[in-house]
């Protein structure tokens, strides 16, 4: 198995840094987001790592890894919407989003989902 060409996203803690206190934890890389942004640009996939499947070809791979980002974005916007709806049904007045916002929610929705669509079908 091969190792990624992409740091882990998320840090791995050795015995020997373990109980060190968060005064002593190094900085976040400011240029963290926009490696990330970087990585995502060059096809990688929702969880910031290259598609997995290598007999796939480059830019298949690259159109999976950006249905892959799409639905992830489609589960954060449906959380959202959904969120705002219980909240309108069950909670208060002025908790409520507005029609606006739970219209633009859906609106993501269907793009998302217009983007996930095209990615997954095949050129050619």
């Amino acid at each position: 198995m091969t190792s990624p060409d992409f740091p882990r996203l998320h840090p791995h803690h050795s015995p020997a840094n373990a109980g060190e206190s968060p005064d002593h934890a190094p900085a976040a890389d400011p240029n963290a987001f926009i490696a990330t942004l970087n990585r995502i640009g060059k096809g990688a996939a929702a969880d910031g790592q290259p598609w997995p499947e290598r007999h796939q070809m480059p830019g298949r791979r690259m159109a999976l890894a950006d249905a892959d980002c799409a639905l992830a974005g489609l589960r954060v916007a449906l959380e959202m919407l959904l969120a705002a709806e219980r909240v309108r049904q069950n909670g208060p007045d002025e908790e409520y989003v507005g029609d606006r916002v739970m219209e633009g929610l859906m609106m993501a929705s269907l793009s998302l989902t217009a983007q996930v669509s095209a990615r997954m079908r095949p050129e050619g």
